[in-house]
């Protein structure tokens, strides 16, 4: 059997097999795998120290937002209490200046009605004459003769019931 005739050759073949298997498997753990090694450990690392730090920065995130949304808060807080102090003081000027129209519109009617009052009186007055007057001068028309004074103004005073 010719497979059988070369035995002699399996030996120095099994032998250089095992000397570069040694040689790869030396080659290998002591020198790529130590590298790789180090380069997984160096990103494991890395990655672990991002994640630590992406969940530092999402937690300072939330505090930074839950700042912003109490400074909001007190901001709106105070922006509607400065609302309320300006309608107040608004409405409580509005109330003065109502008071003081008013009172000068009361001043300004007193006076008015003191005129009309005035003048009412002083009509009053010359409206005896003005009566008198005209009563004589109708009457003289009428009558074609004079009537005396005295009885004119005997009949006005009865018609303006005693008045004067």
């Amino acid at each position: 059997m010719p497979q059988f005739e070369q035995i002699d050759t399996f030996v120095s073949q099994i032998f250089w097999l095992i000397v570069t298997f040694g040689a790869l498997y030396f080659l290998m753990a002591k020198l790529a795998l130590p590298r790789l090694t180090s380069i997984l450990e160096e990103r494991e690392n890395r990655v672990s120290g991002d994640l630590e730090k992406a969940e530092r920065l999402k937690q300072e995130a939330v505090d930074v937002l839950a700042d912003y949304q109490k400074a909001i808060a007190d901001a709106r807080a105070s922006a509607l209490a400065a609302l309320k102090e300006s309608a107040d003081e608004i409405a409580a000027i509005g109330a003065k200046r109502q008071a003081e129209f008013d009172a000068q519109l009361a001043d300004k009617t007193q006076i008015a009605e003191d005129r009309i009052n005035a003048a009412r009186s002083e009509a009053m007055e010359h409206i005896k004459d003005v009566a008198i007057e005209v009563a004589t001068a109708a009457t003289g028309k009428l009558l074609g003769s004079d009537v005396t004074e005295s009885k004119v103004s005997k009949a006005v005073d009865d018609a303006l019931g005693g008045k004067g």
